[in-house]
C-alpha cells in the first residue's frame, strides 16, 4: 500500500500529515513507529490524520499519534499544521475551521499574516480530569523521584501536563527528570513535562519533555499549560510570549472558565509517497 504524506512542522515540532478524508487509512502502532523513525522512515514527533468529522458541527476529525505509536487527544503545534494542511490541499477554503478531537472540538483560525490561532479550549484543573492520582486540587503536588521530593503543578489542555519552575531552562535536567516524571505513577496516563523559566510577566522560556516523543523543539499544548499555571501562580499577565527551542508562540488566557488561545506558525516542508 502506498500512502501520500506531507512533512510539516510548527517551530521544529515536526509531523507527518496524511489526508484520510476520502479513503480510510488504518495505521497500527508498528507502522506508525516505522514511519516516525528518523533513520529508516520519514521521521516525525507525531503523525496526524485528517479524517471526516464525527459531528455535524465540525469540518474534520483530527487524530494524533506519537512517535511510539500511541494515540493522544491533543497537540497544539499539530493543530496549526492541520489548519495549514487543509487549506493548502484545498480541503477547505474557510478561514475558521472546526475539528473534532478525542478531547472535544477545536477552533482553528488562519490569520492574514500567515500565522494560525487555535482556540485550545478551557483548561481542566480537577485531578480526575488531568488525570493524576490526588484526592483534591492543590497548588502543588509532591512527587518523589529517585528519593528526592519535588513539587509540580498540573493541568489538562486535553492532554495531561505537569510544569516545574526552573531558574534556567538551559541547565534544567529535561532528559533525566522529564523521563522519570512522564511515566511516574502520579500520572496514570503519563504526562508531558514542562520546565518553565519566567523572564518577566509577559515572557517565559520553556522546554518540554513530551510523553511518547521525549523532548521536542516545541510543544503548543505545553506552552498553553505553562502559561495557565504561571497565571494561576500570579507570575504572569494574561498574554504571554513563550520562547521554545524551535521558536516563539503567543498565548492568551483570561482565567478560570475561559479558553486558551495560541498563535504561531505552521510550515510545510515537503511532500512524498511511501510504500508500507
Amino acid at each position: 500500500m502506498k500512502i501520500n504524506f506531507t512533512k510539516m512542522h510548527g517551530l521544529g515540532n515536526d509531523f507527518i500529515v496524511i489526508d484520510a478524508t476520502t479513503e480510510r487509512i488504518n495505521l497500527n502502532s508498528d507502522i506508525i513507529r516505522k514511519l516516525a523513525n528518523r533513520n529508516f522512515g520519514i521521521g516525525c514527533d507525531q503523525l496526524l490524520l485528517v479524517e471526516p468529522p464525527e459531528t455535524e458541527t465540525a469540518d474534520f476529525k483530527y487524530r494524533i499519534f506519537n512517535a511510539d505509536g500511541s494515540e493522544v487527544a491533543q497537540c497544539g503545534n499539530g493543530a496549526r499544521c492541520f489548519a495549514r494542511f487543509v487549506r493548502d490541499k484545498q480541503l477547505s477554503n474557510k478561514d475558521e475551521i472546526r475539528v473534532d478531537t478525542d478531547s472535544g472540538q477545536l477552533l482553528l483560525h488562519l490569520d492574514k499574516d500567515g500565522l494560525v490561532t487555535v482556540n485550545m479550549g478551557v483548561p481542566r484543573h480537577a485531578p480526575d480530569k488531568i488525570p493524576l492520582q490526588a484526592n483534591e486540587e492543590a497548588r502543588f503536588y509532591p512527587v518523589n523521584v529517585n528519593g528526592k521530593e519535588r513539587a509540580v503543578d498540573a493541568v489538562s489542555m486535553g492532554n495531561p501536563h505537569a510544569v516545574l519552575q526552573v531558574n534556567d531552562v538551559k541547565t534544567a535536567p529535561v532528559a533525566e527528570l522529564g523521563a522519570e516524571l512522564e511515566s511516574h505513577p502520579l500520572f496514570p496516563e503519563r504526562a508531558n513535562i514542562g520546565f518553565m523559566q519566567v523572564i518577566d510577566r509577559q515572557h517565559i522560556n520553556l522546554r518540554v519533555y513530551e510523553r511518547g516523543a521525549a523532548e521536542t523543539l516545541a510543544c503548543g499544548s505545553g506552552a498553553c499549560a505553562a502559561v495557565v499555571i504561571g497565571i494561576e501562580r500570579k507570575l504572569l499577565d494574561n498574554q504571554v510570549h513563550v520562547s521554545l527551542l524551535g521558536g516563539e508562540l503567543s498565548i492568551e488566557w483570561q482565567g478560570r472558565g475561559k479558553p486558551v488561545f495560541m498563535t504561531g506558525p505552521a510550515v510545510s516542508v515537503f511532500e512524498g509517497q511511501i510504500e508500507l
